[in-house]
């Protein structure tokens, strides 16, 4: 079984839209939506679901008016003023330290688990999805990735299945690190902009921190090409195989308006077979992998 992440170090740049359409040319596979803040890969893939788990991660503090003395000492604990002088916690404020619960004399804080997002097993017309959604403003988004991950793992053993691919979220920070650790390999997909530039670098040495072997692609490559010619060659200075440029193509926001893969919309494009020789490329080197 092979793991294949698509990451991005910046939003906007196409990655959803290229996993839809590899999740169209791949065999054998689970998807698995690891964006789990932003999670979009549903809009596409039209999941029927199957499975409906809580999420829970992180604890808030309750106080038990029937049991508060209003000694006032976790008002003079609590650092994140989340305490009011009517003894009333503040959820939003309230960081789950358990400070408050510990040195409680009367242990009158109750501590329960925060249930704070959904995760989702489902099936679509490619093939089984796992899948979740974080609710507003909460933490712990790189526990679900991690959740999510293990359990496309899980359902990969279950069936039988060889591959699982993987939209990952974008940027550097935790929930990326738990989408790529002790994955085969990760997609790199970035755009000739400044940022784009930018966040691709990041990206990539994040990558090479954790050990994955990265691989690139650069969508929108013909917007503007020095900025392309600059991607190609931070690509070669760093021994990164780039393994495709896609144009600009409006093909990509008609299918989506229509809720399609490029290649449902239009079989025969000039974008689709850029797109088409990239997953070829990766196939290839995830194949020379699993022979070696």
């Amino acid at each position: 079984m092979k793991e294949l992440i698509i990451i991005s170090g910046k939003g906007g740049t196409g990655k959803t839209s290229l996993m839809a359409a590899f999740a169209y040319l791949a065999e054998n596979k689970v998807l698995c939506d690891a964006d789990v803040d932003a999670a979009d890969l549903h809009l596409v893939t039209a999941p029927d679901i199957l499975e409906k788990h809580d999420f829970q991660g992180g604890n808030t503090a309750i106080i038990n008016k029937d049991k508060c003395t209003e000694c006032g000492l976790c008002i003079d604990l609590c650092k994140w003023e989340a305490i009011s002088e009517t003894f009333e916690v503040n959820s939003i404020e309230c960081e789950g330290c358990g400070v408050c619960v510990y040195f409680c004399p009367e242990k009158a804080i109750d501590f329960p688990l925060n249930t704070c997002g959904e995760w989702y097993i489902s099936d679509t017309r490619f093939g089984p999805l796992v899948h979740a959604r974080l609710g507003i403003a909460e933490e712990n988004s790189g526990r679900l990735v991690s959740l999510v991950r293990n359990e496309a793992k899980k359902l990969a053993e279950e069936k039988g299945l060889d591959l699982i691919l993987t939209d990952g979220p974008p940027g550097i920070g935790c929930p990326v690190i738990a989408s790529i650790g002790g994955a085969d390999a990760v997609l790199v997909v970035t755009e000739p902009s400044v940022s784009g530039k930018h966040d691709m670098q990041r990206v990539v040495q994040l990558a090479n921190h954790f050990k994955v072997p990265a691989f690139l692609c650069v969508n929108k490559f013909d917007l503007n090409k020095d900025i392309t010619d600059e991607i190609e060659k931070f690509a070669k200075e760093k021994g990164l195989t780039c393994l495709g440029y896609i144009p600009f193509d409006q093909i990509f926001t008609k299918a989506m308006v229509q809720g399609q893969t490029i290649f449902e919309y239009d079989s025969d494009s000039a974008t689709g077979q850029a797109i088409r020789k990239i997953w070829g490329s990766l196939l290839t080197h995830l194949r020379a992998d699993m022979s070696a």
